[in-house]
């Protein structure tokens, strides 16, 4: 499994921002990672997907290594932001937001209102 956390924590540590998702961001293989990808694609982040569907190690030991037992999950500069219902709170919110100014990472802040209003 060390080698799983010792890839796991190569593949954050090489990406401004990582999904660890079922299926693709072209091709989501659940809602909930579906949802996640459509907000990142839509506000036009630039994002490195990890299908966790394609290898049962990097599966079960993202949940291992982030203490957290569902997918997807987002992380950004090398921190666990959370899953589909937290990144869905702080799209929503406009914390997601916050973070990428914080962080240095570019996205549309209107690709962000209008998610927003829509939901409003």
């Amino acid at each position: 499994m060390s080698d799983v956390k010792a890839d796991i924590q190569k593949t954050i540590d090489e990406s401004d921002v990582v999904l660890f998702m079922k299926g693709t961001k072209e091709m989501p293989q659940c809602g909930f990672s579906s949802r996640v990808a459509g907000v990142l694609n839509y506000m036009g982040v630039d994002f490195r997907d990890v299908n966790v569907l394609a290898d049962e190690g990097i599966r079960q030991g993202i949940k291992e290594f982030s203490d957290w037992p569902t997918i997807p999950q987002l992380y950004v500069k090398g921190e666990f932001v959370g899953g589909c219902d937290i990144v869905t709170e702080m799209t929503l919110s406009g914390e997601l937001d916050q973070l990428f100014d914080q962080k240095g990472v570019t996205y549309s802040k209107d690709a962000a209102e209008k998610i927003r209003e829509a939901n409003a």
